[in-house]
């Protein structure tokens, strides 16, 4: 068995279950599935992301999450006008949208944070 055709299931975690599907679904707006005593689900492409309440949860340094989109400056100011605020990194050469480019210009990356301080990024590869 091998696991490239199956359903992938992300997960992330958060200090409170009404503010983080305020923010996934209200901002981001991911579809909710379902909610059990322990998470909630939504569809996130192809697969589901777990939204996990945590009381104590704190967040990491890297992204746990990431959306590839087909135009990231169009997704970063759609986001923007929602009252998202995205990362700048001291020596990334980012643009004014906090936009980083790979040096052969084919891939680009942009990184915000839910309100638990989740790491979450798009891309346009």
């Amino acid at each position: 068995m091998t696991l490239d055709n199956a359903r992938p299931v992300a997960f992330v975690s958060v200090r409170n279950r009404d503010e983080g599907r305020a923010f996934y679904e209200g901002v981001l707006g991911l579809k909710h599935k379902s909610r059990d005593d322990f998470g909630d689900f939504y569809a996130f492409g192809d697969g589901l992301l777990r939204m996990t309440p945590m009381p104590d949860f704190q967040p990491h340094a890297h992204p746990v999450l990431g959306w590839d989109v087909p135009d990231i400056a169009s997704a970063v100011r759609a986001l923007n006008e929602k009252g998202i605020t995205f990362s700048i990194y001291d020596g990334m050469g980012q643009d004014e949208l906090g936009i980083w480019s790979a040096p052969d210009g084919k891939a680009k990356v942009a990184w915000f944070a839910d309100p638990f301080g989740n790491l979450l990024s798009l891309s346009q590869t």
